[in-house]
């Protein structure tokens, strides 16, 4: 592995921030300094001398600065083997500077994007000079050193102290590395900005803010989250989340988007299902109500409210061991009760959207699909059966179907005055999900008579609506479309059940 010694660099950055503690360092080791346009006067106004790359390749900035630095005299300078017999006498033939470190950020394209510019500007921020140097350093790492986002400035400026300007090829290997990972992603988000409509079938995720968790599931899986987790939350309290944490959080987070600007709710996940959701006329009521939902499997679980947790509440919550608590925002009396368990995770749901596509591995690729954006509602329900649901059952119907869209199917779930009485989850039959959620709602003492029943997919038979009648339930939600939806209509009408259609399938497998 051969080191070399730094005696030249190209600096040409969009961002200055961090970048003077690295030029004044270069000067001291006596590197003879190349820049452009706003980077030449930053260090020129460091008092620093430097070379104007015009100087080197006889040409201004033109085409309103679209151009700069795409010339031979540039290229040749960074591309050039120094073992090469060949390349080093075409640098001496052809008067090009030899370049040993290229210091290149990349234009905000993403940044563009998010802030809702115009086309014409989002399409000026397509860095075209600033890629190809990238490109070219790294591509070169056995000569050249890139380096190519403000995050790697730390890492470079103590690389330059500690070896007195002295690179070996493992530390321009790394930094090449990180290189191609600026310009991948860099080109990935400009694909992803041309094809938001998905007309090329291509899939390109780039994610660079990547985590390693403790472990995956399992403690022998490794685990990682690559996302923005900062964006949708704010952290106030607790441990690190794990694997598992993450999928809760998501599936809670999902679930009460569907409660948002709703009365005071409050749901209780284990694993990625709610077993306890009620809405009150106060949080600290729909928490109680929630928690009684499942109070067994609450122990561990996740709680999300859709409005800010007060006092009271969070005197309830804290006589619960839970892991993570969600909400848009917390009392300051009701912050300083939750962190009474050092481990206890606090977030602050910030208001977001949400992505609109859902991606998971496959085999060996993987599933895409738009997100579930349909909610069922009260104008979108098609009455099937001569008895009609009363006011009250549609609002329960309604609110049993949010739920219902957000577990684990096959599923069913029954509810009782806008509260979770009970869910059957992931089961392989209808049936075996609907009395598994009578079952358990006898088991914590709900009086089902005048319930309500919603079910993910359509009944082929009507033995579903049969059992929830004997059970008590009144009013049943599901989305229709079975060629023998008839036998399970004909079933409600002699026994006096409401039933309405929605038209929309809501399996969540």
């Amino acid at each position: 592995m051969s080191n070399k010694t730094i005696s030249s660099a190209l600096i040409s950055v969009f961002s200055k921030e961090g970048l003077e503690p690295i030029v004044k360092k270069l000067n001291d080791l006596n590197v003879t300094i190349y820049s452009t346009g706003g980077t030449e006067k930053f260090i020129k106004d460091l008092g620093i001398n430097v070379v104007p790359v015009e100087d080197v390749t006889s040409y201004p900035s033109i085409l309103g600065g679209r151009v700069k630095t795409l010339h031979p005299k540039v290229f040749g300078g960074i591309l050039n083997r120094q073992n090469h017999e060949g390349d080093v006498a075409e640098l001496k033939e052809f008067e090009i500077p030899q370049i040993d470190v290229v210091i290149v950020d990349l234009y905000p394209f993403e940044k563009t994007v998010a802030s809702g510019a115009s086309n014409q500007d989002i399409i000026e921020k397509i860095d075209i000079g600033g890629i190809s140097l990238i490109r070219a350093a790294a591509k070169n790492y056995a000569d050249v050193t890139c380096v190519s986002s403000v995050d790697d400035y730390a890492e470079f400026l103590e690389l330059l102290e500690s070896k007195n300007g002295e690179t070996s090829e493992d530390d321009r290997k790394q930094f090449a590395a990180k290189a191609f990972n600026i310009s991948s992603h860099y080109d990935s988000a400009i694909f992803n900005y041309f094809n938001k409509n998905q007309e090329i079938p291509t899939l390109k995720i780039s994610e660079n803010n990547g985590k390693v968790l403790r472990y995956g599931e399992n403690p022998h899986q490794k685990g990682f989250f690559f996302g923005d987790f900062d964006e949708i939350f704010t952290k106030l309290h607790g441990k690190e989340l794990s694997y598992n944490n993450l999928l809760d959080v998501d599936a809670a987070v999902n679930l009460m988007l569907e409660f948002k600007n709703d009365a005071p709710t409050f749901a209780v996940l284990k694993h990625n299902n709610a077993c306890g959701l009620a809405q009150r006329d106060t949080l600290h009521q729909a928490y109680v109500d929630a928690l009684a939902g499942d109070p067994v499997s609450a122990f561990g679980g996740v709680l999300i409210s859709n409005t800010e947790i007060d006092v009271s509440t969070a005197e309830e919550i804290h006589k619960l061991f839970c892991e993570v608590v969600i909400a848009p925002s917390f009392s300051n009396e009701a912050l300083e009760i939750l962190k009474g368990k050092k481990n206890r995770i606090l977030l602050i749901l910030k208001d977001i959207e949400m992505p609109k596509t859902n991606v998971r591995s496959c085999l060996n690729g993987v599933l895409v699909q738009d997100r579930n954006n349909i909610t069922d509602t009260l104008e979108g329900l098609k009455a099937v059966t001569k008895t009609t649901a009363t006011k009250e059952e549609l609002d329960d119907l309604i609110f049993a179907s949010k739920i219902c869209k957000h577990t684990k199917s096959n599923t069913i779930v029954l509810a009782k005055n806008k509260q979770l009485c009970a869910s059957g989850t992931g089961q392989t039959s209808r049936v075996d999900a609907l009395n598994q959620a009578i079952h358990k709602a006898q088991s914590f003492k709900f009086d089902l008579k005048g319930a309500v029943m919603a079910s993910d997919a359509f009944f082929p038979f009507p033995d579903c609506v049969e059992i929830a009648d004997n059970a008590g339930i009144t009013a049943v939600i599901q989305p229709g479309g079975s060629i023998k939806d008839e036998l399970s209509i004909s079933y409600c009408n002699d026994n006096d059940v409401a039933m309405v259609f929605t038209g929309t399938r809501h399996f969540k497998h």
